[in-house]
């Protein structure tokens, strides 16, 4: 992964090679567009990132805000961390329905989507996905992952 030291998306688009901050800066447009009112835009594991702010949901695992999408230049792609499909099998059969029926490769890991032109993104499919799950439903799937995990610990029934 390339590990960007910068403290705002202006400053890690600006580290960024011409051809690299292209295609971050039209899926940065994209997810700008279509994320739900009340997710905060920023700089999260030296990504740039969309999270709920801790002021509105404090008590996370690691104490870090939660975070739904996060955008990346990697050495060889760009990467889209779209938390909410992880979480949402609808979401993620959303997605894979689409690129199946849009004969195109998908390269997605459990939330990575990974990518080398915009291009090769089905915009509409991945509009719809950032546009479907607001802060409160994100806080719902979160609590309820966190509810199966525990229940799946040894020693619990």
């Amino acid at each position: 992964m390339v590990r960007r030291d910068a403290s705002s998306v202006d400053d890690y688009l600006d580290a960024l090679p011409a051809d690299r901050r292209a295609v971050v800066e039209r899926t940065l447009a994209l997810v700008r567009k279509h994320i739900p009112p009340g997710f905060e835009e920023g700089i999260n594991y030296g990504m740039i990132g969309w999270t709920v702010p801790l002021s509105r949901y404090p008590d996370t695992y690691n104490g870090q805000p939660l975070s739904i999408v996060s955008l990346a230049a990697q050495k060889r792609h760009t990467a889209l961390y779209l938390v909410a499909p992880y979480t949402d099998p609808a979401l993620d059969g959303r997605i894979r329905k689409a690129y199946a029926d849009a004969g195109k490769r998908l390269d997605m890991g459990k939330s990575c989507l990974r990518f080398r032109r915009f291009e090769d993104l089905e915009t509409a499919v991945i509009a719809e996905v950032i546009a479907a799950v607001s802060p409160e439903r994100f806080i719902e799937l979160y609590e309820a992952g966190q509810a199966k995990a525990k229940s799946k610990r040894p020693g619990r029934r």
